[in-house]
């Protein structure tokens, strides 16, 4: 039988996220960077996402940030723009929930972005149509079901 020289398996390589509970420090954008909420998640180290400025691009996941921070729809990110391309751009960092709010409450962010839900602002503005959306029981209804 072969000796083992290895320092173990699957489990190793998936490591644990030490820094991640920690309080960072709050980064805000500098030149060349914008804010964005992701869209949709497209695979292969990208995404979709709507920045601040009103423009839709596509964005590269670094490989820094690959398997070992996860993105989701609705997410708030620090996208670096591309001097060569403006439809494109590469995520920096992704804000935590509670960053993202300390963001909005700065002016950082506008206050018609939406956070902390699965879909980003801007997809579905059908929310809006009012009272039509739900049925109202009486209480007789009730006791007859």
């Amino acid at each position: 039988m072969p000796k083992n020289k290895g320092k173990g398996g699957k489990n190793r390589k998936r490591g644990k996220n030490e820094a991640d509970d920690e309080k960072r420090e709050l980064i805000f954008k500098e030149d060349g960077q914008e804010y964005a909420q992701v869209l949709r998640m497209l695979g292969n180290g990208r995404c979709e996402a709507m920045c601040i400025d009103g423009t839709r691009r596509l964005c590269h996941i670094r490989g820094k940030m690959h398997k070992k921070v996860w993105i989701a729809a609705g997410d708030i990110i620090l996208v670096g723009l591309r001097d060569y391309q403006d439809d494109k751009a590469d995520v920096i960092l992704k804000f935590m929930p509670d960053e993202a709010r300390l963001l909005k409450a700065y002016g950082e962010l506008p206050e018609t972005t939406r956070l902390n839900e699965g879909i980003a602002a801007g997809i579905d503005d059908d929310d809006e149509a009012g009272p039509d959306n739900y049925i109202e029981f009486e209480d007789e209804d009730i006791d007859r079901i």
